[in-house]
C-alpha cells in the first residue's frame, strides 16, 4: 500500500503539479473534473485571465471523475499539490476534516449565493470556492394528470327541494363549485395521491428511485432525519410506513426496490407514471427518444419534506495548503466563477449560477419553453436548500440505508420500527469507526 501510494505521488508530481519555472511568471495549476467536453470554453477563459495578468501563467489539468478524488488525495499529501482544485462537497469537507485546505477569506464571497456559502462551511469556516450547481425539478405528464381531479375544480350539480317564492315549494338545480385538489409539492401528499392515481389512469403516480446512491438519504433529509437517532423517529417510521403500504399494495412499482434513476426515467418516458424527478438535462433525452410525452410535460419544483427545503448538488474549488502560488489560485477562481464565465458555461450546459446576479439574471427568469422552466425553477431553488450532512463512511452509509428500505418494502413479518431501530444501531457504529 505505501509503494503504490509513493507510485502515485511520484506520477501526480511528473504530471500536472505545480513547478517553479525560470520565466519569472507564477505557474498556477488547476485540475478541473471531466470538463474535457467544454475545452474551447475553459482556455477562453484561461486566455482571458492570461491577458488581463500577464505575469500568470494557467496550466490546466482534466481529470477523469473516476479518479477525480484518488489522485487529489495523493497529490494534498504530497509537497507539490496543483494550485486550484475541482471537486464536491463532500469530499472537500474531508480535506478539510484533516487540516489539507487553505481557509477562503468569506469577504471575497459577498457576491455568491449565501445559502449556497453557508453550506460549504466545515466548521464554520469557509474552504470552498462554489463553481456550478444543479438542483432537480418534478417533471409532470399533464395528460395522464388530466384524467384524475388533480388540481382541477370539481363542479356538483344536484336538485335540491327549496322554497321558490312565499309559500310555495319546488325543485331546484344547484351547483356546488369544490376546491381543487392540489398537486403534490412533497413526498408526503405524493403518496397520499398514489392509489387515486393509479385507479383512474392505469400508472403509476411517480417511480421513486429509493436505493439508487444517497436518493433515500436526500429524501430523510429533507424531513430532518439526519442521524441514528433520528432515523427511528416517529417521524421516519411514518415515513418508511407509507413508503412499504403503497409498494405492498401495488401502487408503486414492483421494480422500486432496485430501479436506478435512469430506470425510473424510462418508465416516465413510457408513460408508466405522472410524476418524476430529474434534471433539467433530462428534457433533452425526452425530446429525442419520447417527443409526445414531452409534448404534454409540465415543469413543477422539486418535492419536499417537512421542512420545506430543496435539495442541490454543488460542484466547487479548493486550494491546498501547501499549493505554491495561493493568491492567484484564489483570483483566477474568482475569475472563472464569475457572473459573466458562469453565465457562458450555463448556456452551454444546464448548470445553474451560484453567483446573486447570474441567478436574477433574465437567463433564470425565463418560462418560454419547458427547458427554461426547468432552469428557472431549479434556480429559484438555490434560495430554499437542504444541505445534506456526510460523513467519512458515507458510501458504507448508503448502502445501510438502502439495506433498510428494500427490508422495509419486501419484509411482511417485520415491523418498520425494527428495522429501523436495527439501522440505528448499524449507523451508530459506522459513526464510531470514523
Amino acid at each position: 500500500m505505501k509503494k503504490l501510494l509513493v507510485l502515485l505521488l511520484m506520477v501526480i508530481t511528473l504530471c500536472g503539479c505545480s513547478v517553479k519555472k525560470g520565466d519569472g511568471k507564477e505557474h498556477v495549476v488547476v485540475w478541473t473534473l471531466q470538463m474535457g467536453d467544454f475545452a474551447e470554453y475553459m482556455n477562453g477563459v484561461i486566455l482571458e485571465y492570461e491577458k488581463k495578468n500577464p505575469d500568470i501563467d494557467i496550466e490546466w489539468v482534466d481529470v477523469p471523475f473516476s479518479e477525480g478524488e484518488k489522485r487529489t488525495l495523493a497529490a494534498v499529501l504530497g509537497n507539490n499539490p496543483p494550485d486550484l482544485i475541482n471537486l464536491n462537497p463532500d469530499f472537500s469537507a474531508l480535506l478539510a476534516q484533516r487540516g489539507a485546505l487553505e481557509k477562503i477569506p468569506e469577504e471575497k464571497m459577498t457576491g455568491y449565493n449565501p445559502q449556497i456559502i453557508d453550506s460549504l462551511k466545515y466548521n464554520g469556516v469557509l474552504y470552498s470556492i462554489p463553481w456550478y450547481a444543479t438542483s432537480s425539478v418534478t417533471f409532470v405528464n399533464t395528460e395522464l394528470l388530466g384524467k384524475t381531479d388533480i388540481g382541477k375544480e370539481k363542479v356538483i350539480t344536484k336538485r335540491v327541494w327549496k322554497k321558490i317564492y312565499r309559500n310555495r315549494y319546488g325543485w331546484v338545480t344547484e351547483k356546488e363549485v369544490l376546491t381543487p385538489k392540489p398537486v403534490p409539492v412533497s413526498y408526503t401528499q405524493m403518496n397520499n395521491n398514489a392509489e387515486h392515481v393509479k385507479k383512474l389512469t392505469g400508472a403509476y403516480i411517480y417511480t421513486p428511485n429509493l436505493v439508487d446512491n444517497d436518493s433515500m438519504l436526500r429524501i430523510l433529509n429533507k424531513y430532518g432525519i439526519n442521524s441514528p437517532d433520528e432515523i427511528k423517529s416517529e417521524e421516519a417510521v411514518k415515513l418508511f410506513k407509507q413508503f412499504r403500504e403503497l409498494y405492498q399494495a401495488g401502487f408503486l412499482p414492483g421494480e422500486t426496490v432496485s430501479i436506478t434513476h435512469r430506470e425510473g426515467f424510462e418508465q416516465y418516458m413510457s408513460g408508466k407514471s405522472v410524476f418524476f424527478q430529474a434534471g433539467a438535462n433530462f428534457l433533452n433525452m425526452l425530446k429525442e427518444n419520447a417527443p409526445d410525452v414531452y409534448r404534454v410535460t409540465e415543469i413543477r419544483p422539486q418535492l419536499m419534506g417537512s421542512r420545506g427545503q430543496y435539495d442541490f448538488s454543488l460542484m466547487n474549488f479548493v486550494i491546498p495548503v501547501k499549493a505554491l502560488h495561493k493568491e492567484a489560485a484564489l483570483d483566477f477562481a474568482l475569475f472563472l466563477t464569475s457572473t459573466e464565465n458562469q453565465l457562458e458555461l450555463a448556456r452551454l450546459t444546464n448548470i445553474l449560477a451560484t453567483t446573486n446576479r447570474a441567478l436574477k439574471s433574465d437567463f433564470y427568469n425565463n418560462y418560454s419553453s419547458p427547458e427554461a422552466e426547468a432552469r428557472s425553477t431549479g434556480a429559484k431553488q438555490l434560495n430554499k436548500v437542504c444541505v445534506l450532512k456526510q460523513i467519512r463512511n458515507q458510501k458504507e452509509l448508503n448502502t445501510l440505508i438502502n439495506t433498510a428500505v428494500q427490508k422495509v418494502l419486501t419484509d411482511k413479518n417485520t415491523s418498520v420500527q425494527d428495522i429501523l431501530n436495527e439501522l440505528s444501531e448499524d449507523w451508530t457504529l459506522l459513526i464510531s469507526e470514523e
